[in-house]
């Protein structure tokens, strides 16, 4: 049964299994640890450990391989829905004794055909023995190119010894990372190929942590000999291992209790036995684990429910989504009605515009002038309502054009003004800001063209056609924005890319709602435009080169790309923006935007990361090339726009 209910979470992570011994009595294990414990799943021995292919050959034995139970033990359900198989652990594929590696190789195609042959959801692989792994990747890299839909899970103890002088060029090994990141290169990044991680009783650093949540991690193994004791004697984690463990959940990654109870059971079963409802059961034991289970099981609940913000974009988690042509297409209703429920994003603007309303006309004056205001990209009119409310507000006369190129939302736009009563107090242009023939002035421009990467939908473009109409001391809202990335590991990112198998997909930016990702370095700035734009020469290509220092102790990383983000300021102190240190609070118009990377970049500990980015104009389109320059050169992503551009 799940570890609880939180509101708006129906992850994986609610899901916690077991790991058991081998048994040839599967039905009694999943009864024992299932129905018994109030375990969701078994990470069960699929083979007797005492198997070895060449002493069957030796003994010339049965041909019957020593699995555990037919498979008509158990329904297809219960294999797929509570069995994840876990491979002898004895095997090891890199051995220098050619029997245990012959065996080790057999016996693991064995195993995992037969785990494939019971429909299982995934197997557990052992961690390989030694540094080297690269004839245990192959085997298993050969096995993955078949596969129909199990995932493999590697199992890595989660290691890092903290030291943060470890040479560039060090050979050594402490950090466990290095051994997945090398069997998960050998095996090109399958995406089928997991990890599960085997926490300690210490831990690393928060930053060396911290990169895990951007890789495939399936699993968190807790050995009891994690667990303290508290005053009652209850098992009970440190705090660091509880302040890990909700990470874990938030990042749908499932618990897993390994190993034998290490406190004193006497009590707790009493207590149970005395609590149960069954009168005719007589000496009642409890599950070992079950204590550890309820441990758990009290941390997930303890979470906060999932903020109404999040619930709303969990179907966005991590899903790639091509960003708007805002020129070239005209947008759909459904796309509208998402922005204008974006509560948030308008009370800036409204805010924004009351302050320059208050500025531009005093007090005294404000019932004898007239300002005049334009929207241009008004859609549906949220902005029009934005600034309407904004002169209310602050008792100022105002004249509004919404200026909308989309015809469809014209017709909405007429709709609201009528049933709004607003006909003499706005007037409706339908028409492209750039080429519209204004009948005099503005004293304030209005615009929401900001994208993700705040230039990346034309706002500079738009603005400085649309800033002819703009009074020489006239107010741009917004009035500058800035573009920022970082580097990030985005495992499940990169995988989704790599699977259209093109170059092509490789050099388009993508708008994504981050979730599984692990930010390295936090973001530096990238371009600005500020609004309105006096200079004669309105060149609006930029180039910038940064250079990203990853904290020395997180170890070596994988840069799979640039999550891009923006601040903007609307008017003064007024801004909005997605910048994580500085995002607005409550907004969901914008995800970030991710650039990935042809061939991802291992940085190892103590290197930095040069990346160059620039943006490219030409009388037709705009585009974004991207590079990494060090620790090691990269191609030029997106050269002249080959892959993905945006229209004017």
């Amino acid at each position: 049964m799940p570890l609880g209910e939180r509101p708006g979470d129906k992850s994986e992570s609610r899901y916690c299994g077991v790991e058991t011994e081998f048994s040839d009595d599967m039905p009694n294990v999943l009864a024992f640890n299932l129905t018994h414990g109030s375990f969701d799943f078994v990470v069960a021995t699929l083979m007797d450990p005492a198997y070895r292919p060449s002493l069957m050959q030796k003994n010339g034995g049965s041909s019957v391989l020593p699995f555990a139970g037919s498979d008509l033990v158990l329904s297809p359900s219960q294999w797929s829905s509570h069995v994840v198989g876990k491979i002898s652990s004895w095997i090891d594929l890199d051995s220098e004794d050619e029997i245990l590696r012959s065996d080790s190789e057999i016996t693991l195609k064995q195993e995992l055909a037969w785990a494939s042959h019971l429909s299982l959801q995934a197997c557990l692989l052992p961690p390989p023995k030694g540094k080297s792994c690269a004839n245990y990747a192959r085997c298993v890299n050969q096995i993955l190119q078949g596969l129909q839909s199990m995932q493999l899970w590697l199992r890595i103890p989660l290691v890092k010894t903290d030291n943060d002088t470890v040479s560039v060029n060090s050979d050594n090994l402490d950090d466990s990372w290095e051994i997945w990141n090398s069997f998960r290169l050998l095996c090109e990044h399958h995406s089928q190929l997991s990890v599960v991680l085997d926490v300690l009783s210490s831990l690393p650093s928060a930053n060396s942590l911290g990169r895990w949540f951007g890789e495939s991690v399936r699993a968190a193994i807790f050995s009891t000999d994690c667990f303290l004791t508290n005053s009652r004697g209850y098992p009970c984690l440190s705090k660091r291992h509880q302040e890990l463990v909700p990470g874990f959940f938030n990042h749908s990654i499932q618990i897993v209790l390994s190993g034998q109870s290490v406190h004193s059971l006497t009590k707790i079963n009493s207590d149970f036995a005395a609590n149960n409802n069954d009168n005719n059961i007589v000496g009642v034991q409890k599950h070992p684990l079950r204590p550890y289970l309820e441990y758990v099981g009290f941390l997930y609940q303890r979470m906060d429910p999932l903020p109404e913000q999040e619930r709303f974009e969990l179907g966005y988690r991590d899903f790639l989504q091509s960003p708007l042509q805002p020129l070239m297409d005209n947008l759909e209703a459904q796309t509208y009605e998402t922005f204008e429920k974006d509560t948030t994003k308008y009370i800036q603007y409204q805010r924004a515009i009351s302050k320059a309303l208050q500025d531009r006309v005093p007090e005294e004056k404000s019932s004898a002038i007239t300002t005049v205001l334009m929207v241009v990209g008004a859609g549906r009119g949220p902005l029009v309502r934005a600034s309407l409310q904004a002169a209310e507000e602050t008792g100022r006369r105002l004249k509004v054009y919404a200026v909308e190129k989309n015809p469809n939302a014209v017709v909405t736009l007429h709709s609201l003004v009528k049933l709004e009563g607003w006909e003499d107090i706005v007037s409706i242009i339908s028409s492209d800001m750039r080429h519209w023939d204004a009948p005099e002035k503005a004293d304030i421009l209005v615009s929401e063209l900001l994208g993700s990467f705040g230039d990346n939908e034309l706002s500079p473009e738009c603005l400085d056609g649309a800033q002819k109409f703009l009074k020489e001391d006239g107010i741009s809202i917004p009035s500058s924005y800035t573009s920022f990335i970082h580097p990030v590991t985005a495992s499940k990112l990169y995988n989704d890319v790599k699977s259209h198998k093109d170059v092509a997909h490789f050099e388009t930016a993508y708008v994504v709602k981050l979730h599984n990702i692990a930010r390295l370095a936090p973001p530096q700035s990238v371009f600005t435009f500020t609004h309105p734009n006096r200079s004669t020469d309105k060149n609006n290509s930029r180039y910038m080169k940064l250079k990203f220092e990853i904290p020395g102790d997180t170890g070596s990383a994988m840069v799979h790309g640039f999550a891009g983000y923006f601040d903007s300021t609307l008017y003064k102190e007024v801004h909005l923006g997605i910048e994580p240190s500085t995002s607005t609070p409550n907004m969901f118009s914008w995800f970030p935007i991710f650039f990935p990377l042809r061939t991802p970049i291992c940085l190892r500990p103590g290197s930095s990361l040069e990346v160059h980015f620039w943006r490219c104009c030409s009388p037709t389109k705009v585009w974004y090339e991207w590079g990494v320059a060090s620790p090691s050169c990269s191609p030029i992503h997106n050269s002249n726009g080959r892959s993905y551009w945006v229209g004017l």
